[in-house]
């Protein structure tokens, strides 16, 4: 809810947006179109309308026989740890050499190939429980309606970037003239906006608003390894980001070989609150493989190794001493 808040002013930059293409189509769409816009958002949790967007977008694919036996095995130990139905979930997988899973929009949970070639069933059930956790946490249908809402807002602010970029790159008097024509009329009409007409409520909403929403994701981060923590897989995961800190693989493991039985684990016991520390983007481990052009996943950036190492260390302490 923290996020989706965030959004709204942005949201209504969008819908002005949305108002003023539409209008200049034809004056009856000014009404209609930003109506239906504003409507469309529960439509990126239909099934239909995930499954085009995890494949036309993040490069998602269904899993192979081979891998959908492997996974549905881990997947299983998980979700029952978890005593959330599996069916509610869909597992895709992601053709990128990065040691990795992604939660996406609001039934899709994918895992890197490179994730299933180098972790063991155990190391790769902590990481699907991690993104469990952001399912179950509310991160991911947060995220899309968030992305969804500020999308058009984004683009015309990129088309405005781009085109002023041009007009000074095209390096004569005309390009610099027009360039700086628009960047002053860009500068008085915020200035006229938050001062004159008094919406600095709307317009510092908006300069602040990455910054704690960036701070939202990392938070999500150790909120997620919390969760998997509490299903019994912190030891599990500690190891996986050890080996990511280290820049190491894990040993890898046969693709189709069956899921042996996973230790028992304790009743899950709730998370402790994750400290919010500043990070940056969670590298990928050095690897052989070919140079990956597969668009990143939605929110799949993670928060610094070291962090999110304290951070799990920290939940298994807590864990122990109760």
């Amino acid at each position: 809810m923290s996020h989706l808040l965030l959004t709204v002013p942005i949201g209504l930059i969008s819908l002005g947006v949305v108002t003023f293409v539409s209008a200049i189509v034809h004056i009856a769409l000014g009404v209609v179109v930003p109506i239906a816009w504003l409507l469309s958002g529960p439509l990126v949790f239909n099934r239909r309308v995930e499954t085009a967007i995890a494949q036309r977008m993040f490069g998602m694919r269904r899993p192979s026989p081979e891998e959908a036996r492997r996974l549905d095995a881990v997947w299983e130990q998980v979700t029952r740890r978890a005593g959330v139905d599996r069916e509610n979930y869909e597992l895709w997988v992601q053709e990128r050499a990065e040691l990795n899973a992604t939660a996406a929009a609001g039934h899709i949970v994918a895992v890197t190939r490179h994730a299933l070639d180098r972790l063991s069933n155990t190391r790769l059930a902590a990481v699907l429980a991690h993104e469990l956790g952001h399912h179950v946490g509310g991160h991911t249908w947060a995220a899309m309606l968030a992305d969804w809402y500020a999308m058009p807002a984004r683009v015309a602010g990129r088309l405005i970037l781009a085109l002023i970029v041009f007009l000074f790159g095209v390096r004569n008097k005309a390009g610099f003239a027009c360039g700086g024509c628009l960047t002053l009329m860009i500068g008085w009409f915020l200035f006229n906006l938050t001062v004159v007409q008094g919406m600095w409520w709307l317009v510092v909403p908006v300069t602040v608003a990455p910054l704690l929403v960036a701070w939202l994701h990392r938070h999500a981060e150790f909120k997620a390894d919390a969760y998997a923590v509490g299903l019994g897989f912190g030891e599990a995961l500690e190891d996986v980001l050890q080996r990511e800190g280290r820049g190491e693989g894990a040993a890898a493991w046969p693709p189709g070989t069956p899921a042996p039985p996973m230790p028992a684990a304790p009743m899950p016991a709730a998370p402790m609150p994750a400290p919010p520390m500043p990070a940056p983007p969670m590298p990928a481990p050095p690897t052989a493989a070919p140079p990956d052009r597969t668009p990143s996943a939605p929110r799949s950036a993670h928060a610094n190794v070291e962090a999110r190492l304290r951070n799990v260390r920290l939940v298994m302490s807590g864990q122990l001493r109760r």
